[in-house]
């Protein structure tokens, strides 16, 4: 015979007991679940986003669940106090609003908070940057090499298949703010209007767009010149998402490689100044165009349409999708070698 504990009373007692301990625990947590469910419910505590200051003068309300209400980003808490400070997993200092000195800065920085530096504009018209050396976890910039990659528009895909060109009644218009002689916009600009006609818009010709004038105003004109500022890796701004292909115009792009362009917008919806051998040359490819080969351009509409990035609070809601995948303690040694690379 096989010996089994269950023949020995005194064990076969402490069993069920046992057993009837176990059941009563298990009623107390199943009617009482808040105290012990509590001890992991940590992680689903929302992730607290402090901007230091916010990047224009009037800053909107971010008091509700802005991130989920308006973004679908769940879990996600933006704030402007701080007095919040200690709270904040993540803090976002814009590039704009930082002052020479770091008295403007917190006086410390909580273990495991992490400090985003944040800038759309490119290294040509960023300055002071080796001032902040060891300050910042991560990067947030239109780099697509940046911890939080922060575009000015991209390609959504939609089921439309349907093509839209605005009416045309001119050839080619710029909107021009800031005119600077010594940028290589200015000089191309100058040599191509050699050869044709180009209207131009804003306060650099006393013709300044109002906000809603702007896009209908644009649409107009067969070709947009979409030339950057400044040229850079990754520097393609609202001159090719807003004012080329939102008000339904074809880019002729001055910036970065055609290669680079490619990796956000397919290759036959724009035109690129570098494909001509001289601007003669491209004056004479937007003059002599026919219907056909200019209504390729638009191809991209079967497929795509324009999603703009205007709002920041939808951008800084980002930080929490990027968040669990970001790399923690990292210090950027040399900010202005990295951005300038």
């Amino acid at each position: 015979l096989r010996w089994s504990p269950w023949g020995r009373p005194g064990v076969k007692a402490l069993i069920t007991a046992g057993l009837f301990v176990t059941t009563l625990w298990n009623v107390r947590f199943f009617l009482n679940p808040s105290k012990e469910s509590s001890k992991g419910s940590k992680h689903r505590e929302p992730l607290v986003i402090l901007v230091w200051e916010w990047p224009s003068k009037q800053v909107p309300n971010v008091s509700r669940d802005v991130c989920r209400e308006l973004y679908g980003i769940t879990g996600c808490q933006l704030t402007t106090e701080r007095q919040l400070l200690h709270q904040a997993n993540v803090v976002v200092f814009f590039h704009s609003r930082l002052q020479p000195g770091r008295d403007r800065l917190p006086k410390e920085r909580l273990p495991g908070q992490n400090w985003v530096w944040v800038s759309l504009e490119s290294p040509s018209n960023t300055r002071a940057l080796a001032e902040w050396n060891q300050t910042f976890n991560w990067v947030m910039t239109y780099r697509q090499d940046s911890d939080i990659f922060i575009p000015y528009g991209k390609l959504v895909l939609n089921q439309s298949a349907t093509i839209n060109i605005p009416a045309k009644t001119n050839l080619v218009s710029w909107v021009i703010s800031n005119y600077h002689r010594a940028q290589k916009r200015a000089e191309v600009y100058k040599n191509l209007s050699k050869y044709l006609h180009v209207n131009i818009y804003g306060k650099a010709n006393n013709k300044p767009l109002c906000k809603d004038c702007l896009l209908p105003t644009i649409s107009k004109s067969k070709f947009y010149l979409a030339f950057e500022n400044s040229i850079h890796r990754d520097y393609i701004t609202e001159k090719l998402w807003r004012n080329s292909l939102l008000a339904g115009t074809v880019p002729v792009v001055l910036g970065p490689p055609r290669a680079n362009y490619e990796q956000f917008v397919p290759a036959d919806s724009f035109i690129h100044v570098n494909d001509f051998g001289t601007l003669e040359e491209l004056a004479t490819f937007l003059k002599t165009m026919n219907s056909s080969r200019y209504q390729q351009f638009f191809a991209w509409q079967r497929r795509f349409s324009v999603k703009l990035y205007t709002d920041w609070r939808e951008r800084i809601c980002t930080i929490c999708t990027a968040y669990p995948h970001l790399t923690h303690g990292h210090l950027y040694p040399d900010l202005q070698s990295w951005f300038n690379s």
